[in-house]
């Protein structure tokens, strides 16, 4: 067979349903060999499209979203969803065409160094040189890309070694491996900290997630009575109207959450990785104790010293430790979710116009139910969503925050129809981000896949004016200007709605919910508000 048949039959042994990309001259041969296999080919509008659509899959399902371009500008176009993976720990695997290898070696046409370009954004960047070696180089992209901490493996695939006949190779058998059980002596470690504590909380990432284990985070808070937070990457780790979760903790600024670490003297980080939420944002004093829950050891940082860290399976560490700890008789996070809670209520029946970004979540969390999938644009709305909205369910709030690339919420609602076409999936993004990305709504409506576009209409490019009246009171070159976006969606063949009076929301996502097809609404917001949070938490008193 053709090495390229060969390359396509280990994508299938590994399990690939959908490739995310663009064909190209240097791919055709992987193009050809895939019509007469099971893997769907989802062609895109743009290569960062297919790459974002990997990135949201593959951190839903856990196994690798694939990405596929040509070489030269194709494959630089997936660069910024391949980094974007591989900072926020979704499985990925990018494949690029090149040109053949007799002309490698030389100044030529379209010619880059994918492997060495690819190299600082991936786990492995390799080039297939021998068809023989293609059954090992697929097999090692896959593991690479699962295994702790997830993220991308890219492969380069020279036109001249794809059109090569290869025999006698076959797909290598999958193997995962097992995460080892935590040290017995580790185990009991933490828990003589944890019983010790006065004050403990705990802080939940995307780890919990990776390893599924929230059913055994939400049993180790409730039976010691440990408050939880979550970076933003883990909400809905534990259901947000448990009475031990405190919501979502990341932003730059102390918020009401950050009184509970304030207050702590013993701080329980599982899985939790430092790209989303830096230590010295809530570890100023460094004068905690640190019990760190995770599958790899701890960054080195100053702000993060550890007083004890168990390493290996999340679940089974936290049922053993649960198992050897002291329950805590009384928490003082009763008054401090109890503001809370009020705070994410207070503007739920405000009919002021345009929208308070406090009362588009409200209303968003109002129309959906618990199993839907919010993927979050990158912007000022991501920081509201963060804070607010309320996730009862993991990877049901996607919010990119390692990397935090704007543009990855409309492809990421398709990945997410891919992967669970049962559940509503909603993009909720700027007009900027939505813009970044809004070619893919072809995608969308030409394969089937059913999403709703909530879009915050501002005209401007509302996160980097928040920053600049923040730091400078004044904006700078941040305005831009819009296309009628109901029209805009019309000319795709999707619905356009445009939401004119407050009310007009909830019905308007409702009834997008429910339309089997691709949804924009338009929705003005009022960012005055992201000035007036920032007063705010500048003069917080903490409730407890």
């Amino acid at each position: 067979m053709k090495a390229a048949e060969l390359f396509v039959r280990c994508l299938e042994n590994e399990g690939v349903r959908y490739i995310f990309g663009i064909p190209g001259e240097e791919n055709i041969d992987v193009m050809d060999a895939l019509l007469d296999s099971d893997i769907q080919f989802i062609t895109t509008r743009h290569e960062q499209g297919a790459a974002f659509m990997a990135d949201v899959y593959g951190r839903l399902t856990g196994a690798p979203g694939v990405c596929l371009a040509t070489l030269g500008p194709g494959a630089t176009n997936l660069i910024t969803g391949v980094a974007d993976a591989n900072m926020d720990r979704a499985p990925l695997v990018a494949i690029a065409g090149q040109g053949a290898t007799t002309r490698l070696h030389k100044e030529s046409h379209q010619i880059l160094n994918l492997v060495n370009l690819f190299s600082p954004i991936s786990k492995y960047s390799t080039q297939i040189r021998e068809p023989e070696i293609i059954p090992e180089i697929v097999r090692k992209a896959f593991k690479v890309a699962t295994t702790e901490k997830p993220g991308c493996a890219f492969i380069d695939f020279p036109e001249n070694i794809a059109k090569a006949e290869v025999a006698g190779k076959q797909p290598l058998r999958v193997q995962s491996p097992t995460p080892p059980a935590p040290p017995v002596e580790k185990v009991k470690q933490a828990g003589e900290i944890i019983s010790a504590a006065n004050h403990p909380i705990i802080m939940a990432g995307n780890g919990v997630i990776r390893a599924r284990a929230h059913e055994q985070l939400v049993r180790f808070a409730e039976a010691l009575n440990i408050p939880v937070a979550t970076t933003f990457m883990a909400k809905g780790v534990i259901p947000f109207s448990h009475e031990l979760s405190l919501g979502a903790v990341g932003l730059q600024a102390a918020d009401y959450v950050s009184c509970g670490f304030d207050r702590a003297d013993v701080i329980i980080c599982v899985g939790f990785d430092m790209v989303e939420y830096h230590p010295y944002l809530w570890h100023q004093d460094k004068s905690r104790k640190i019990v760190h829950i995770d599958a790899e050891p701890a960054e080195v940082d100053e702000h993060y010293v550890l007083a004890a860290g168990v390493l290996g399976d999340i679940g089974l560490a936290l049922d053993q430790i649960r198992e050897c700890a002291s329950r805590h008789m009384e928490s003082p996070s009763a008054n401090l979710r109890q503001t809370i809670v009020d705070e994410m209520a207070a503007l739920a029946d405000d009919q002021s116009f345009p929208i308070k970004p406090q009362k588009i979540i409200w209303d968003l969390r109002q129309a959906l139910d618990a199993h839907a999938i919010v993927i979050s644009d990158v912007g000022a709305h991501k920081m509201w969503m963060a804070r607010m909205f309320q996730a009862e369910l993991p990877n049901t709030c996607i919010i990119s925050n390692g990397f935090a690339a704007m543009g990855i919420s409309v492809p990421g609602a398709i990945a997410a129809k891919l992967a669970y076409p049962d559940r509503p999936a909603v993009a909720v993004t700027g007009d900027a981000g939505f813009m970044m990305n809004s070619q893919e709504i072809e995608t969308a409506l030409r394969i089937g896949t059913p999403i709703v576009v909530l879009i915050w209409n501002d005209g401007e490019y509302g996160l980097i004016r928040w920053h600049q009246e923040k730091h400078f009171g004044r904006a700078s070159h941040i305005d831009f200007t819009n296309p009628d976006f109901v029209k805009y969606a019309e000319s795709f063949g999707a619905r356009g709605y445009r939401v004119e009076s407050t009310v007009d929301l909830v019905t308007s996502l409702r009834q997008a919910v429910q339309d089997d097809t691709v949804s924009i609404i338009d929705c003005a917001v009022d960012y005055s508000e992201n000035m007036k949070l920032t007063r705010k938490l500048g003069e917080l008193v903490c409730p407890i």
